[in-house]
């Protein structure tokens, strides 16, 4: 293993988490308190006319946009799925919206997939449609796009079963190769947050589709104690969505989607793997407002998260893992787009 920037691995990540086992649980309360209680900030589409909308039909949630922006060299053979956040909207995806990444990776020679949609989904196949208490969703108040008051009204994954792991591995998969020629074998996968556990489960459980996969400020183990709970809070802000509609309690389901305890998967396949956490600590591009008190607790979440799973990753052997640390930032987007550039030359050197 090689660590990039920030703490180096001679620091005994092992003993640390021992340690803050504790803060993590109260961080995690923390974190989603934070969020509920504030909401998260809009913003501005950056719409990117190079990009393309590319139309798929899942037979569970219907037609889903894709967002396509093109290798600079016209290949076909170089792809990469970019995945959103809990907040994913209907129109463009954030990585669109908020960052120019994808033109970086198009420069690249890279052709880069950006689905659009899956609010709250961790692009895993849903037990049920989400819903409360036994009942039907579209019954409560219109969207808002925050807050409990969304958790019994309509919305994606609400009137219908999520299944977005189905869609991406197989409906996605096969209609861009068959339409657009693109190489369904060696892709890789990466995102933030939610998208960041998602592209690991994604490697995990399709290793002929993705050799490499990057995780941003995920959550790497979300079996750990408080952390269930801070996901329930977390989705029920993000839209009003029911964890336990998504997989029921530390079951089968549940513990198929915890990076933490599928990384022997990872380990053998020898995916290729990216795995990045900020300290915490505000950039000078950070604001003084709750939104950057939001995005610190949550990236301390998302960093213990990452060092537990650095640790299991360690003892398992794995060293097909390169790890970021930086010193400063947050749960922010700045965050994930210098991310994203650090990982991009090992991306594209195991892609295709």
């Amino acid at each position: 293993m090689r660590s990039i920037r920030g703490v180096s691995d001679s620091s005994r990540p092992g003993s640390r988490w021992a340690r803050r086992t504790g803060l993590g649980v109260v961080l995690s309360v923390l974190a989603s308190l934070l969020v509920v209680l504030t909401g998260g900030g809009t913003a501005t589409a950056a719409f990117n006319p190079a990009a393309f909308d590319f139309w798929v039909e899942s037979p569970t949630m219907g037609p889903i946009k894709t967002r396509i922006l093109r290798a600079a060299d016209g290949n076909t053979d170089r792809v990469v799925y970019a995945l959103d956040g809990m907040r994913a909207r209907e129109d463009l995806s954030g990585w669109e919206i908020e960052t120019n990444i994808a033109e970086a990776m198009a420069a690249a020679n890279i052709n880069v997939v950006m689905p659009v949609g899956g609010q709250s989904s961790f692009y895993t196949d849903w037990n049920a449609p989400s819903e409360f208490f036994g009942i039907p969703a579209g019954t409560g108040s219109a969207n808002t796009g925050s807050g409990a008051t969304d958790a019994l009204s309509g919305g994606p994954g609400k009137s219908y079963r999520y299944e977005w792991e189905t869609f991406l591995t197989r409906d996605l998969r096969w209609a861009l190769r068959d339409r657009l020629g693109f190489n369904p074998n060696r892709n890789g996968v990466f995102g933030l947050s939610m998208g960041g556990s998602a592209a690991l489960t994604m490697a995990a459980y399709h290793p002929d589709q993705f050799s490499f996969a990057g995780a941003f400020s995920g959550y790497l183990n979300i079996s750990a104690p408080g952390m269930r709970e801070a996901i329930r809070l977390a989705m029920i802000d993000a839209g009003g969505y029911n964890v336990d509609s998504m997989a029921p309690p530390w079951g089968p389901q549940w513990l198929r989607m915890d990076p933490f305890v599928f990384a022997p998967n990872l380990v053998n396949n020898n995916t290729r793997l990216y795995i990045a956490a900020a300290s915490g600590r505000p950039t000078a591009m950070d604001g003084p407002n709750m939104g950057t008190v939001n995005g610190m607790a949550l990236e301390a979440l998302a960093l213990a998260n990452t060092r537990a799973f650095q640790v299991r990753m360690a003892t398992l052997g794995g060293g097909n893992v390169a790890y970021s640390f930086p010193e400063y930032g947050i749960h922010a987007w700045n965050n994930w787009q210098d991310e994203a550039y650090r990982m991009l030359p090992d991306l594209s050197a195991n892609i295709g």
